[in-house]
């Protein structure tokens, strides 16, 4: 069985609700002008805080968690409301292999701050790398109805490949449609979408998607070429099938991908 693509990157950022009945409104207090937030405004605490979360960040990125997490806590000790650091521990303890340390972490950053939408998002995919798909759905819609959310393609994506692993290939498909239309230059979003549409028995469609990631040169991958074998192969196209899969050998030797295809394990 084929496997999902997916590249998140881990991501971190630093209104009322009224209901409205017959004849009933409410309005948010007006406030006083607010003034522009400058260096000078930041406490000792904040620029401690800030300066961890820094640390933490590229520690996480370059795979040292262990190192990230002191960051992470630090910039706690700081800062005790950082809704951020508890977001950023969440993905720590989470790429940790600790669940219930990371669960603990991502309620605590939307306590803390209920809108914010990337938390929603990295506790979304957690709780989908833990088969609770029913939950990670409601996180994914959640911050896609936050307004000014800057990130709904990569929110989209997951929400899709999340799907797709819960078998809902139809709106899995549906899903990864709408991150497309937003970028339809993200390779990453065609080809899950590709793969869905080709579980869907789609295979024209899938062709589609796959041709304009193989098209541009450095977007060419093992994957790439082995799913558009596979499509070539459904189609019942031998002459596609055996241009790409010395595209495959020539390119890729060593790669699983090639393996499948000089076994032709086509549907496994």
């Amino acid at each position: 069985m084929s496997t999902l693509i997916v590249r998140l990157r881990p991501l971190w950022w630093m209104a009322g609700l009224c209901l409205l009945g017959i004849l009933q409104a409410c309005a948010t207090p007006a406030r006083p002008p607010q003034d522009v937030q400058t260096e000078s405004d930041q406490t000792d605490a904040d620029r401690r805080a800030r300066v961890r979360m820094e640390l933490a960040a590229a520690y996480f990125g370059r795979g040292q968690s262990n190192t990230a997490l002191d960051e992470t806590k630090l910039a706690l000790q700081a800062k005790p409301d950082l809704a951020e650091a508890f977001n950023l521990r969440g993905l720590i303890y989470g790429s940790m292999n600790e669940p219930v340390l990371a669960e603990d972490s991502f309620r605590r950053a939307l306590q803390l701050n209920p809108r914010d939408a990337d938390a929603m998002h990295n506790f979304g995919w957690f709780l989908c790398q833990q088969r609770r798909h029913a939950e990670a759905n409601g996180q994914f819609e959640a911050a896609l109805v936050v307004p000014n959310y800057r990130d709904m393609v990569r929110t989209l994506l997951a929400q899709g490949i999340c799907q797709a692993r819960n078998n809902q290939w139809a709106e899995a498909e549906k899903t990864l449609l709408r991150s497309y239309e937003l970028d339809s230059a993200n390779p990453t979003t065609a080809m899950n979408l590709a793969e869905v549409l080709y579980r869907r028995g789609e295979y024209e469609r899938a062709r589609f998607y796959v041709r304009r990631v193989n098209a541009i040169d450095d977007l060419i991958s093992a994957q790439t070429l082995w799913m558009a074998a596979r499509i070539e192969h459904r189609l019942g196209q031998p002459v596609q099938v055996q241009t790409l899969g010395n595209q495959l050998r020539n390119r890729f030797p060593q790669s699983p991908e090639a393996l499948r295809f000089e076994k032709g394990q086509f549907d496994d």
